[in-house]
């Protein structure tokens, strides 16, 4: 079985003796990229681009981890897990394991084949899909495409663009706004590219988090709470303290140290859990920059701070998928791009806003700041 995904021009195909992992790989890409789940091997070859084939397979899984350990290997952090991995100066490879998730791989870049095998079938299939993810991300960045971190919400065509850094207010923002009539486009990351003075944007597909006293604050959270309940499946990364407090009724905020954990849905639940409908691309007409202050009055602060350096996310700059397996490669021409998308951006209405207590005065203050009532 394959599944073929693509988006703005750029293409990966994942294949698998494991329906589940391809069936894996067209839920999570198909809300915001083009993805078709098939039968049968007919798309495949170098000709067709890259390729991703993911397995269970315990005994591939042992003696491919087992190579590493027995040979000089470098450690980072990747999707939460400690990676080990290595790089053969001989063929140009590149094999890496995960040993806390039962996972490993191995990557050929001549014909961009990567190859993934573990112990268990969920497992493989989400690095199926986040390595293909990465491999399309290749592509796209090879067509001058960026990555900010922002949310962005479209109507007609047009975006509001949320940049800022994690608890900035980002998702609350784009939620509040797709309750008033916007679709929702990207809610933490969303690719980027100027072309003919105007910014372009393409979603980045992935789980989507938010935090149980958003979910309350918006509305959503009996129904999600009675979904989970009645057996419906969140997301594998959430933490099990979420679950536990979902479990429980709870709907305060659940924290671990400064950081909050939140509820994490795949990308279709946004509709069939959250009421939430998304779009598939739009254009940048106004930015708009949240911080999030419970005890003060909902408000516009001044003319927007204008996107900097820092809310862009580059190979150098990754924190949750750095490019162990040199998937992404070099961007020579990622700093004037960024310094375009810069300028462009800063010809844009632009406001800083605060957003205080009450899911309808945020509503309020955002309809009015976009121009939407």
């Amino acid at each position: 079985m394959h599944t073929r995904i693509s988006a703005a021009g750029q293409a990966v195909t994942v294949t698998s003796v494991t329906p589940a992992v391809c069936k894996w790989a067209a839920r999570y890409f198909g809300v915001s990229w083009d993805a078709t789940c098939s039968d049968g091997t007919s798309c495949l070859g170098a000709a067709h681009g890259p390729l991703v084939d993911a397995d269970v397979d315990a005994g591939a899984l042992s003696q491919l981890t087992r190579y590493i350990l027995d040979h000089p290997y470098r450690t980072a952090a990747h999707a939460g897990a400690t990676m080990l991995y290595r790089y053969d100066d001989e063929d140009g490879t590149v094999s890496a394991a995960q040993p806390g998730l039962d996972l490993a791989c191995h990557y050929q870049p001549g014909p961009r084949q990567l190859h993934i095998v573990g112990g268990e079938e969920e497992v493989v299939a989400a690095a199926g899909a986040r390595f293909a993810r990465e491999m399309v991300r290749a592509g796209l960045q090879r067509d001058g495409w960026q990555i900010l971190c922002a949310a962005a919400v479209v109507r007609d065509g047009e975006a509001v663009l949320i940049p800022g850094p994690g608890g900035a207010g980002k998702t609350a923002c784009a939620l509040l706004l797709a309750g008033a009539g916007w679709r929702l486009l990207a809610h933490d990351r969303v690719f980027v590219r100027a072309e003919e003075g105007r910014v372009r944007l393409l979603p980045w597909p992935g789980a989507v988090s938010v935090g149980l006293g958003l979910l309350d604050a918006l509305g959503m959270y009996e129904g999600v709470r009675a979904r989970f309940l009645g057996g419906g499946q969140l997301h594998p990364t959430q933490r099990p303290e979420v679950t536990e407090a979902l479990t429980r009724g709870s709907r305060a905020p659940v924290r671990y140290g400064p950081r909050e954990l939140k509820a994490r849905f795949f990308p279709d639940q946004l509709r069939s859990w959250l009421g939430v409908e998304t779009a598939v691309g739009g254009w940048a007409t106004s930015v708009v920059f949240p911080k999030v202050a419970p005890d003060e009055v909902p408000g516009v602060l001044g003319a927007g701070r204008g996107v900097s350096r820092d809310d862009f996310v580059t190979a150098l700059t990754e924190d949750r998928y750095p490019d162990v397996l040199g998937l992404l490669g070099h961007d020579p021409d990622g700093p004037a791009r960024r310094e375009t998308l810069r300028s462009v951006l800063a010809g844009l209405p632009s406001y800083d806003i605060c957003l205080g207590q009450g899911a309808s005065a945020n509503t309020r203050l955002l309809t009015e700041v976009t121009g939407l009532s």
